[in-house]
């Protein structure tokens, strides 16, 4: 059942839980909101809830960069203290802190 509460934050580094990448949450969804045709096109044995939050990353993986959605059942923390590359990164966030991108004030409206 949905505890109403992310487990993760906005500017939060975190990696995949199953498939190899890494990136910064800039976004949260409560429960599910993608398409149904996102949702379908997930392999159903490993297709996660709805009932539960899922992330907006700018992420990244050794050959590219990209914006993913992912559910928090299929996130861990990051701890490589490494920052995220992606090239919007430094369009949204300060500088990185203990696996924490600031909230840059001045992009904020």
């Amino acid at each position: 059942m949905l505890s109403g509460k992310a487990k993760y934050t906005i500017g939060q580094v975190v990696k995949h839980r199953v498939y190899p990448f890494r990136g910064v949450i800039f976004d949260v969804d409560p429960v599910f909101s993608n398409t149904e045709e996102w949702w379908n096109s997930i392999p159903e044995d490993v297709r996660p809830r709805k009932d539960q939050p899922f992330y907006h990353l700018l992420a990244e993986n050794e050959t590219s960069y990209y914006v993913a959605y992912v559910s928090e059942q299929n996130l861990l923390v990051d701890e490589s203290g490494e920052p995220v590359d992606h090239p919007e990164v430094e369009e949204l966030f300060g500088d990185l802190k203990n696996g924490l991108y600031q909230v840059d004030q001045s992009q904020t409206h």
